[in-house]
């Protein structure tokens, strides 16, 4: 009964080399396995790097953001009126009266500066002066905008000077000819990008330096980590409040009230996240 007990529970691994033999199968059989598999899914995928397919310019276009963000556009008719411009930068400090800037519709403020004349005030709005930067802080402005917001600043504080001109858009004399401009056509036939996510950086420089760049009026400087500290401790949701309606000396949205609440809320994220 012993005997016939060992022989039915016997092993068909006789010898040492049997067992070597069955443990290397054992790894190499399903590694085999996966190889094989891995070779019939992609073996009919082959990538020509020489094709138009992939160069640097279709892969470029390929991964293009579906929509961009864009302050301060000029419009369809040509450059930005004095209005635009002013709203959109000169607006924090001129809508407010911050650092002493005569406030936009206080003839009694801009009557000193209106006695210089027209050149003047342009002079120091391009060069800047005293506690104002050259062109409100923003280079992007051109010379002809700067003098279009300041005219327009002046003629609504008791100035009745005359708007410089703009120069004609392309294609406007298409446009007064009876025909429609190939750009305004384009236009037409192109559907608006979708919104993209603000680009608080972008809004930074454009609007909030003016201001935390140098900490003028109060405003924590950007990166002084002493400075946020105290802010920062009150909370994002507090911070985005503050920003869009405005706390102390600092005016409702920057002074920009071009801005949406998604742009203003960047542009906090953006100071917040490089001064902790």
């Amino acid at each position: 009964m012993n005997e016939a007990h060992i022989e039915d529970h016997s092993t068909p691994i006789k010898t040492p080399g049997q067992l070597i033999i069955v443990v290397v199968l054992a790894f190499v059989v399903p590694i085999f396995t996966i190889v094989l598999v891995v070779h019939m899914v992609t073996g009919g995928l082959r990538v020509d790097k020489s094709s138009n397919a992939m160069s640097e310019e279709a892969v470029a276009a390929r991964i293009k953001p579906v929509g961009e963000v864009v302050l301060a556009e000029k419009s369809a008719g040509g450059e930005r009126s004095g209005e635009q411009i002013v709203k959109e930068v000169c607006q924090t400090c001129h809508g407010a009266g911050l650092l002493n800037a005569p406030k936009v519709g206080d003839p009694a403020a801009w009557k000193p500066r209106l006695a210089q004349d027209e050149k003047t005030l342009i002079a120091h709005a391009i060069n800047g002066i005293r506690a104002m930067p050259a062109k409100g802080g923003n280079p992007s402005l051109s010379d002809a905008d700067v003098a279009r917001a300041v005219v327009w600043m002046a003629n609504q504080s008791g100035a009745k000077f005359k708007e410089p001109s703009a120069p004609p858009a392309s294609g406007a004399t298409t446009a007064a000819a009876g025909g429609a401009s190939p750009a305004s056509s384009a236009a037409a036939a192109t559907p608006a990008a979708p919104t993209a996510t603000p680009d608080g950086a972008h809004v930074y420089t454009v609007v909030c330096a003016m201001c935390h760049a140098a900490g003028l009026a109060g405003a924590p400087k950007y990166a002084d980590k002493a400075a946020w500290k105290p802010r920062i401790a009150q909370g994002l949701p507090t911070l985005y409040e503050h920003a869009v309606k405005g706390i102390r000396a600092m005016p409702p949205k920057g002074g920009s009230a071009s801005l949406s609440d998604a742009e203003v809320d960047a542009a906090v994220d953006y100071m917040v996240n490089h001064s902790k």
